[in-house]
């Protein structure tokens, strides 16, 4: 049964709404976690009421007038399968695109129309169903057709093609149940015999084959011919094959400064590491987070004279071949012109590093926001659809939340507890590193900062750690090492607020996405603190495997959770940006994935490396 369908523009006006009201607001998840997220081009959409004690579900279906800009929307509960909602929303839109009128805010005249497009969509699901049970009625018996069998092929032997001619005058309908794989009736053996390919039979039986019958005889000489160049091929090559030389490692020079001998700079101090470095926050220089630079590897004016110089070319290029198409004007587009343009985007796409399956979806999502609508005068379709593409971009890597993290602090310090923000990501990724960029960037906003070394794990982590809080002079609270991470966090979370620290960024081992154990860990760490910020920290290098990690690391802190509403990632520290040149699509496919924002971009070595996401250019390195 059908529990509500709804019609509203794309501005969010409700023009038409029948119904019953509905538990929780399945409409509104539908437009924040699937429209606006670029995943309109998914089949369905599934929303669990929270805290519902039955367990209620409902299953959304839409589809999208873009020529007008509506959108129609059905909701039903998830335990029906309801097979006539596409069939029913495909009528609703031609029905309702017929007499929409834009200066119209109300539809109650389309209420009759509704109920009989509903009455009919139904009775075509069940004809189907009906006529799908029946299809599969015929193929029970089975032993009569072998046994006629038999004796179809002995009274054939005599006369074959008199058999064949009765046969081929038969019935029609006989034929349909041939082609749907059913054995009943007198003739369908022989009827597939007769399609069989005359030539493979002949050459079996008479010894004489026809042209394209199979000859076995031609490919073993063609094997052996091929195994006589194989062989004396290989036999050349290991005989003119040299040996390679040894290169010889040099050390490398980054700019023309005359090259250093010492590569030891660290300074003499205990086991402990008691002894009192210079203070670097004056010294390093302000952050990058402050500044408002272009995070890709090329500025934003080099990028806009490079797309200046290519637009005359490619007009230049394509204006005579789309000259008819495009002075038409008011062509309606359709898949089929769609697709070349989708495809040329994808594989851009994967390029720059996006993982395959985002990209997959995202074309999929424009495709759907523009089928159906008309073309402008003298515009092409490639323009068109690089436009909606870049839209699409922006709209998903844009926070949909507030990432002002000085602002949160400060609500924090007034509600008397410290912020707490916990670093969790898989091994090698830079977690320690970077959580020194972050404490050194609030160091500079006068916050006051402590680090919490819970990776109680790997060898050296607690020491790394040590390290960063003495450069900086700030207090860090260590336990050692095999105890348990989320007592350690708990008791430095206290510690802070009996030494009034604004901020505790607590430090995690690294740990891959399938390690229960270590995944277990970490669910506990987190629920039982319950950080103000979860953080991923994932590397920039990857592309495919964003997906995985992200995908698993939020599955497996939802399904470890000991409470309800688990805590899951809240945002993403991207490291090792300034590495990839303009493969930043790992970015986009990380957002997609969590729906987590960006908020961290570390871009080098030393302290002063972090940024924040710039999405315009981001955007522009992708479509470039």
């Amino acid at each position: 049964m059908l529990d509500q369908l709804l019609i509203f523009t794309r501005g969010g006006l409700i023009l038409w709404e029948l119904g019953s009201s509905l538990k929780g607001s399945p409409i509104d998840a539908l437009i924040r976690s699937c429209l606006l997220e670029e995943r309109s081009a998914d089949a369905a959409f599934h929303y669990d009421v929270p805290g519902a004690a039955g367990g209620a579900a409902y299953t959304l279906k839409w589809a999208f007038d873009n020529d007008l800009g509506l959108v129609f929307v059905a909701v039903y509960q998830r335990i029906f399968h309801l097979l006539y909602v596409d069939d029913l929303l495909a009528a609703v839109r031609r029905e309702f695109s017929r007499i929409h009128d834009p200066s119209r805010t109300s539809y109650d005249d389309f209420n009759e129309t509704f109920r009989q497009l509903q009455k009919e969509a139904e009775s075509r699901a069940e004809e189907m169903r009906k006529s799908k049970q029946a299809a599969r009625v015929p193929t029970a018996p089975k032993k009569q057709t072998s046994g006629s069998g038999k004796q179809r092929n002995s009274g054939s032997s005599g006369n074959t093609s008199g058999s064949g001619k009765d046969e081929s005058d038969g019935d029609s309908g006989k034929g349909r149940w041939l082609a749907n794989g059913s054995s009943n009736g007198q003739g369908n053996e022989s009827k597939d015999n007769s399609r069989a390919p005359s030539g493979f039979l002949k050459g079996k039986e008479n010894g004489a084959p026809e042209v394209g019958a199979f000859d076995v005889n031609k490919l073993q000489k063609l094997r052996a011919k091929g195994g006589k160049k194989t062989d004396s091929g290989g036999v050349g090559s290991k005989a003119t094959k040299a040996e390679p030389k040894k290169n010889v490692k040099k050390n490398r020079v980054w700019d023309d400064s005359p090259s250093e001998s010492r590569l030891d700079f660290t300074n003499p101090v205990d086991e402990r590491g008691e002894e009192p470095l210079e203070v670097v926050v004056a010294d390093r220089g302000e952050s990058m987070m402050d500044k408002e630079e272009i995070v890709s590897s090329e500025s934003e004016s080099e990028e806009g004279e490079e797309v200046e110089n290519e637009k005359p070319c490619t007009k230049k290029k394509g204006w005579f071949s789309s000259m008819f198409q495009s002075i038409a004007g008011n062509a309606v587009l359709e898949k089929s012109d769609l697709k070349p343009a989708l495809k040329a985007l994808k594989d851009r796409l994967m390029t720059k590093n996006v993982a395959e399956e985002i990209a997959e979806k995202l074309c999929e999502s424009v495709a759907a926001s523009l089928e159906g609508k008309k073309l402008g005068s003298f515009t092409r379709v490639s323009s068109t659809v690089q436009t909606a593409m870049e839209e699409a971009l922006l709209r998903i890597l844009t926070p949909k939340r507030s990432i002002d993290i000085l602002r949160d602090v400060h609500v924090a310090k007034e509600q008397g507890r410290p912020y707490v923000v916990v670093f969790v990501g898989v091994n090698g990724v830079g977690k320690s590193t970077n959580l020194a960029k972050v404490a050194y960037w609030l160091l500079q906003h006068e916050v006051n900062v402590m680090l919490a070394a819970c990776d109680t794990f790997r060898s050296g982590a607690v020491e790394q750690l040590r390290t960063h809080a003495r450069r900086l002079q700030i207090p860090i609270f260590e336990k050692g090492y095999e105890k348990d991470p989320a007592i350690v966090a708990k008791e430095a979370i206290q510690e802070a607020k009996s030494n009034n620290s604004d901020v505790v960024l607590v430090d995690t081992a690294g740990r891959m996405q399938d390690n229960e154990p270590l995944m277990r860990a970490l669910s506990k760490l987190i629920n039982l603190n319950n950080p103000d910020l979860v953080l991923f920290v994932g590397e920039a290098l990857v592309g495919n495997d964003a997906v995985d990690q992200l995908t698993k690391f939020n599955q497996k802190l939802a399904d470890l959770s000991m409470i309800l509403n688990a805590r899951l990632i809240d945002g993403i520290l991207l490291t090792k940006f300034d590495t990839i040149d303009d493969k930043v699509g790992a970015a986009l496919s990380m957002v997609y994935v969590s729906g987590a924002p960006v908020m961290f971009v570390g871009c080098g070595q030393s302290y002063t490396d972090l940024k924040k996401l710039n999405v315009k250019s981001i955007v522009k390195t992708l479509l470039k």
